[in-house]
């Protein structure tokens, strides 16, 4: 079973498991549909991360996050007059990692040529994919944006406005890309790919070496960190992905939620640990530090417990943001499994075209790293900027696949994980209602970007009237949303006890899951 948030990515990756392919084959099958048909949210140019179940319950991750350049000091941003990184542009830009992080996951457990798995979308490419309607939603909110480079311009606004849903968006020269990229991965970081990068980067006054480049050619696979709830055990991706939020989450909730379904004492609990979590974020994590090995230390979650049970948490104001990043899920039929999430970091990244080569970057460095004085996040030279992406898989007591996860969205992901985990393994979901169900958001988290925005604790409409008048009475200011007005595009495979594997795409968006017998 495969599902992804776009029709043509699951067919891709059911295609490769009807013909034979395992979980890891039609994962990178999909992921390079997804930068056709939702290049708002993903790309060649942007970073990749997935968490693999091997058949013997061995679990284990890739991490594709680039470095920041060579000459990115603080005194370099602060020198041209910044508080914060720009978003769009090159001083945004970090070096990608899907490349790497594919290559690693192509390595390690695929059975087919990258070619092989790659030829479908080097095809879609040149004849062009049906504009989907994300990508028209997504070309509208940064139009301006997609003008200013003749390259975005090109393809996604030729007329100078968005394209209709359906039309054909042909993209030659991402078609060579994906084609040259299947056949030497490593070209994008010290051919004449990278050379290219980094001399329009350097042009526009990002201070990369190339060297940086080159040092994340290469991804080793890495142990998932992982937690308990519920009586399952959920791996996640490491540093520099906040995966260990989610565990956190875990940690304070777990034992906690066992009343009514979303109900306004479940609600509350979820969104103070969430709370938590940024706060901790902020305030102790950098992609290269030992935060989480404290932040999840037993005695300080049993502290961190008694203060939600006694409702008496501290709050900050840090402003939470949303993204663009798009994730997939599959499982063969031995049983591997794969929960894989890749992003440019906001709408078409930094919005800037590799010239000649159709890859956009991602504007990640702008994301991630805090030009906040001797912050353990603090832009520096080589370093990774602390990331919103992770992806999850759920085990039993004897290692065996329960259910696996995504979802984009930002930092609403962190939350909006702990919320699929719950509705599964507190309430007993199905994959269907796990992925539809009512989505609330805490706001403020941690971003890079901006800083004091107003407490808010933002609901679908779907949440009852009476539950939202409870929230107001525990103190939360609620902000009700359209229902499934959350974002996010969330993607869940299930597995019971007689091996049969139940899926299911969010409705928020236009994916599909499809089984294969």
């Amino acid at each position: 079973m495969v599902s992804s948030s776009h029709p043509a990515a699951s067919f891709a990756g059911a295609r490769v498991l009807a013909a034979g392919g395992n979980a890891v084959d039609a994962t990178l099958a999909m992921a390079a549909i997804t930068w056709l048909t939702l290049p708002g949210q993903c790309g060649i140019g942007g970073d990749a991360f997935a968490v693999v179940r091997e058949p013997d319950g061995r679990v284990w991750t890739v991490g594709g996050s680039g470095f920041g350049p060579d000459g990115g000091t603080a005194e370099f941003y602060r020198d041209r007059g910044l508080s914060a990184i720009p978003l769009d542009g090159a001083l945004g830009v970090a070096v990608p990692g899907a490349p790497a992080a594919l290559s690693a996951l192509h390595a390690h457990g695929a059975g087919m040529a990258l070619g092989e798995l790659w030829e479908p979308a080097v095809r879609m490419a040149h004849h062009g994919p049906p504009c989907s309607a994300k990508t028209a939603t997504d070309v509208h909110e940064a139009l301006d944006a997609v003008r200013a480079d003749p390259e975005l311009a090109a393809v996604y606004a030729p007329s100078g406005r968005p394209p209709p849903v359906g039309e054909r968006l042909r993209q030659p020269d991402l078609a060579r890309t994906i084609r040259r990229l299947a056949d030497d991965p490593a070209d994008f970081y010290t051919g004449e790919f990278a050379e290219r990068a980094v001399a329009m980067l350097r042009a526009a006054g990002a201070p990369f070496s190339g060297d940086e480049w080159a040092a994340a050619a290469v991804v080793e696979p890495e142990p998932a960190i992982a937690g308990g709830y519920a009586g399952a055990t959920i791996h996640q991706t490491p540093l520099p992905t906040p995966g260990w939020m989610v565990l956190q989450q875990a940690a304070l909730c777990d034992g906690a939620l066992g009343g009514p379904w979303l109900g306004a004492e479940a609600i509350d609990r979820m969104a103070r640990a969430a709370r938590l979590a940024f706060q901790d974020r902020f305030a102790l994590c950098g992609s290269d530090g030992s935060g989480p090995r404290e932040v999840l230390d037993r005695n300080r979650i049993e502290r961190q417990r008694r203060s939600l049970d006694a409702r008496a948490e501290e709050r900050m104001s840090i402003a939470v943001r949303g993204g663009d990043t798009t994730c997939t899920v599959a499982v063969d039929a031995d049983g591997r499994a794969v929960s894989f999430i890749h992003s440019l970091g906001f709408t078409f990244g930094a919005k800037v075209v590799v010239p000649g080569t159709g890859v956009v970057l991602n504007n990640r460095l702008g994301r991630g790293a805090y030009l906040v004085p001797g912050h353990p996040n603090e832009v520096a030279p080589r370093r990774k900027p602390l990331h919103t992406l992770n992806a999850w898989i759920a085990t039993g007591a004897a290692g065996e696949l329960l259910a696996l996860g995504g979802i984009p969205g930002g930092d609403g992901q962190v939350q909006w994980n702990m919320q699929l985990i719950s509705h599964l393994f507190d309430h007993g979901l199905d994959a269907a209602q796990t992925v539809s169900a009512p989505r609330f958001t805490v706001f403020p988290g941690s971003d890079a970007d901006v800083v004091g925005q107003p407490d808010e604790l933002r609901v679908e409409a779907t949440v009852p009237d009476e539950t939202r008048t409870r929230l107001q009475a525990m103190g939360h200011r609620v902000v009700v949303q359209p229902p499934f007005g959350a974002g996010g595009s969330a993607q869940v495979i299930c597995r019971d006890g007689r091996g049969v594997l139940s899926g299911a795409a969010d409705p928020r968006q236009e994916g599909v899951a499809i089984g294969v017998d």
